[in-house]
């Protein structure tokens, strides 16, 4: 956070156009990069801290993580935000990005809304039984409200979830001065029309970032990062205490004879749509090109 950063020091909150806005402990100042940054191929993300003298960008400090698009770097966390309904939870979408969340070590988070129109029980079931925190959103609740407003200080935290599920809607109950805009859902679609056009940090009063960013249906994971089939175990959490136990060290988990994984999963000790949807990205990570890797 900015209290920690010397004078020269910053972290941006935008990124649009070559033109970086940097909040730094003394002011936020616009800025441009050096050049030197493009020859080495380095990209400037929001969430990046960063040196910067005269209104040029001289210098990128160590990043704890980043995505790749939208660009965002240095998250603590990531909140997913689900609606009941209107949109309905694609679970499968879900689980990737609650893999790439812990691929990149960023702690996963759930915000549930509309749920004075459907019921949340299956998505508080599955993800409270790994460990992820799961929030209920009832807007006629302020105490729903303020444990997202909790969650949120001192962090640097990325909403992100379908178009619709009402993220925008979120921040600003969060905190009303940011105004972030937002757009109904589009009978027609069945989706909403998303509003969000880059990544911005937004500061909350109370301390702590958050950025909004574009809906799940207008990228494919990929774009966040590519997870080999080899290292997608690791990514569901739930499997951890299983997957040593397996017969094959090369298992799969996902169909062979002695696989800890699999006996989990029928003795009820891995929900089944979880499962379903790691057997789903094994085959699509089996079928990623070499080259995609690079």
């Amino acid at each position: 956070m900015t209290e920690k950063l010397s004078p020269g020091q910053g972290i941006i909150t935008k990124c649009l156009g070559g033109l970086y806005t940097v909040e730094s402990p003394d002011g936020i100042y616009e800025c441009k990069a050096r050049g030197v940054f493009r020859s080495r191929e380095i990209s400037l993300y929001t969430g990046d801290y960063a040196e910067f003298s005269n209104g040029v960008i001289t210098e990128i400090l160590p990043r704890k993580n980043c995505i790749i698009r939208p660009p965002l770097a240095n998250l603590d966390q990531l909140v997913f935000v689900v609606s009941t309904c209107s949109p309905s939870p694609n679970y499968l979408l879900l689980d990737k990005f609650m893999a790439i969340a812990e691929y990149k070590s960023i702690s996963p988070v759930i915000a549930i809304t509309k749920t004075d129109l459907g019921d949340s029980a299956e998505i508080e079931e599955i993800y409270r039984g790994i460990g992820v925190p799961v929030l209920t959103i009832d807007y006629d609740r302020a105490e729903t409200v303020e444990a997202v407003r909790e969650l949120l200080k001192g962090k640097i935290s990325a909403f992100t979830g379908n178009s619709g599920a009402g993220k925008s809607t979120l921040l600003n109950a969060v905190d009303p001065k940011l105004n972030i805009p937002t757009a109904e859902i589009s009978r027609k679609l069945g989706r909403g029309k998303h509003t969000t056009r880059h990544a911005e940090l937004y500061r909350l009063a109370e301390g702590g970032y958050i950025a909004d960013t574009p809906g799940f249906s207008t990228f494919d994971t990929n774009r966040y990062d590519i997870i080999r089939k080899e290292e997608l175990a690791a990514c569901f959490t739930e499997f951890g205490e299983f997957v040593d136990s397996c017969r094959f060290k090369d298992c799969s988990h996902t169909c062979e004879k002695g696989c800890a994984v699999i006996e989990a999963l029928n003795e009820g000790k891995i929900n089944p749509s979880r499962h379903s949807s790691y057997c789903e990205m094994y085959r699509e990570a089996g079928q990623i090109k070499e080259w995609e890797l690079k």
